[in-house]
């Protein structure tokens, strides 16, 4: 049954948990970006799999887990050194969407959220550095977080720009997302497990398509009766795409200051699309670099100022339902574009951002996602568990 997901980099592996705890009875796969002790972790990629060699520890996510009980089943499936959104992977094939048959699963944590999807593991670990947790989640129709920046330990990770790069996490409901985090969130006050203030996102809704607007806006008064509070908002004062360029400008120095090395001397085949971005990263300048690096910080400021410590944001995740497989060209890049401005907000920030999963055109699935302030994961977790999830559950059935 696994393998007719094609979910799996080796779906054999298998690591007993190391003690009992609140996890004890549940099992979990892993992205094959993370060291696993006598494994050698794949990063998608055949020639990074032939130059390097097994890890002699457990990643610090993955140890915390086997602590509380966990047994981790499997690794699975990610695009290329984590360096996409699609979830295709030339050499070994792409995960198959249980969701959305014929359709692309998103990446890069494109084989952790099949495996969530389809059923075949309780709860999943990703990486999100610039959507690979929050892309694929939604096209299959699971919750996922993308935690504040730092807040989960990821060493034993194979970075891929460091500063932008989180340990997230996907599950089918989110009372299991919460119980995973608060394993593996640092120390976190919940704050009562509410937000007063509510705020909707202008600027990210009308990147949307009909379809995906009308599907999320039935929710949008369940949500509204959450908060004391409610209000419309512009995000980016001087537009997402100034946003979206400084982040993609960061994310590709890092990238390239990261992998140089190793692909200059090893000269890796890499698949359609990750080519081209690792020669686009290879040409961008550190010296001008600063307007980005500026960006980035007004950005952080205007969100800080914007949500504080008890507000919520409302935002789509995906602009539409997922793209068809196998697509090429202008009309798949347009999309990479129209995602990269929705997902740039919180990486830039650096904010929690969860998932929730509802229904969209043809019966695929989108979603919608919630950014807290920093630090305010936990609390996010326990209010889309113990409010949002119920409420649209209701609406949706």
């Amino acid at each position: 049954m696994k393998q007719s997901w094609n979910a799996y980099a080796n779906e054999r592996l298998a690591v007993e948990p190391l003690a009992e705890g609140s996890l004890s009875g549940r099992t979990f796969a892993v992205k094959d970006v993370f060291d696993i002790a006598g494994h050698t972790p794949g990063a998608g990629n055949p020639d990074w799999l032939r130059t390097h060699g097994p890890s002699a520890h457990h990643a610090a996510v993955i140890d915390r887990l086997l602590r509380n009980g966990a047994r981790l089943e499997g690794t699975t499936i990610t695009d290329e050194l984590m360096y996409s959104i699609n979830g295709e992977n030339a050499h070994y094939g792409t995960p198959m969407n249980p969701k959305a048959p014929g359709r692309i699963p998103g990446g890069s944590s494109s084989g952790s959220a099949v495996a969530v999807s389809a059923g075949l593991t309780d709860f999943a670990i990703g990486t999100d550095t610039g959507g690979s947790i929050r892309v694929p989640s939604a096209y299959c129709g699971i919750y996922g977080i993308r935690p504040t920046h730092g807040a989960v330990d990821a060493s034993g990770l194979i970075p891929l720009a460091p500063s932008f790069d989180t340990v997230g996490w996907m599950a089918k409901g989110g009372q299991t997302l919460l119980d995973v985090g608060r394993v593996l969130l640092g120390p976190q006050e919940s704050g009562g497990a509410v937000f007063p203030r509510m705020m909707f996102a202008q600027d990210l809704w009308t990147l949307t398509d009909g379809h995906s607007s009308a599907a999320a806006s039935r929710y949008f008064q369940a949500l509204r009766e959450l908060a004391k509070s409610h209000e419309d908002v512009i995000v980016a004062p001087n537009g997402l795409q100034e946003w979206m360029d400084a982040f993609r400008i960061i994310q590709g120095l890092e990238i390239w200051r990261v992998h140089q090395e190793w692909i200059t001397r090893e000269q890796p085949s890499f698949g359609p699309g990750i080519a081209e971005r690792f020669a686009w990263a290879s040409t961008l300048k550190w010296e001008e670099s600063g307007a980005a690096y500026r960006v980035r910080e007004e950005a952080r400021n205007t969100m800080n100022e914007l949500l504080g410590n008890d507000a919520v944001l409302v935002v789509p995740t995906v602009p539409a339902i997922a793209p068809l497989l196998h697509l090429t060209g202008p009309e798949i890049e347009q999309r990479r574009v129209q995602t990269l401005k929705m997902s740039c907000v919180a990486g830039l920030a650096g904010l929690p951002q969860v998932t929730v999963p509802i229904t969209g055109e043809l019966g695929c699935p989108i979603g919608i996602s919630f950014i807290a302030g920093q630090g305010q994961d936990l609390r996010l977790l326990e209010w889309v568990a113990n409010s949002v999830e119920a409420r649209m559950k209701l609406l949706s059935d």
